[in-house]
């Protein structure tokens, strides 16, 4: 446990998200039912701040997994995403040890910015969130530094910011590129997401004291 004597004072970031630190999460699943099929990838990405306190992508972590045992895959979804279950250069990580790896890089990030905890920013954000909650509860995981259920979903943002609920179209309607061959990857559409979470978050003036 981290003395409470070595954490940081509260940041900015820390004051702006209620001592919630935002970190943007994409899973690539064998499907749509979190509690019935596999999470095969999962990426995540803290949000930072820049020296003008702007917010910016902090350093992405990834893994490949395993299916879990008893779970299921649908070969559908694997025609979406075009994931290989069994390519050489997949280097999949059991279900706890990704966790452990993605969970690590999080909670060094919620440390570095005085927060108590991750709050999960996804687009249709709830989706990944089940997913996430499914495997930690699969490895009776303990120390889990999201938020149970709460988020912050680019959905509603980007359909506010920008009228546009399609990730793809919100991201050009930001600004940004968008590489249909690289999306459904968890990594590719984490740091999109991430960007257009930025993007709105940056525009919207805040009234909380620096």
């Amino acid at each position: 446990m981290t003395n409470p004597a070595e954490m940081p004072a509260a940041t900015p970031m820390a004051r702006r998200f209620r001592g919630y630190l935002p970190v943007v999460v994409d899973v690539e699943t064998g499907g749509f039912d979190c509690n019935r099929h596999a999470l095969l990838e999962i990426a995540a990405v803290p949000i930072d701040l820049d020296d003008d306190g702007r917010f910016v992508l902090g350093e992405t972590a990834s893994a490949h997994l395993q299916p879990a045992p008893g779970t299921e895959i649908d070969p559908k979804s694997l025609e979406v995403t075009g994931i290989v279950l069994d390519h050489p250069f997949r280097f999949a990580k059991p279900e706890r040890e990704a966790l452990d790896h993605i969970f690590a890089a999080v909670r060094l990030a919620v440390r570095k910015h005085g927060c108590q905890r991750a709050i999960l920013v996804g687009h249709n954000a709830h989706f990944d969130l089940g997913f996430l909650n499914a495997a930690v509860a699969r490895v009776g995981h303990k120390r889990n530094p999201f938020h149970p259920f709460s988020v912050f979903d680019t959905v509603t943002l980007a359909g506010v910011a920008y009228g546009q609920t399609v990730l793809a179209r919100a991201v050009q309607a930001a600004g940004f590129e968008w590489n249909a061959e690289d999306a459904h990857s968890a990594v590719y559409d984490t740091e999109q997401t991430a960007r257009l979470f930025c993007k709105i978050a940056n525009a919207w003036p805040s009234t909380i004291p620096g």
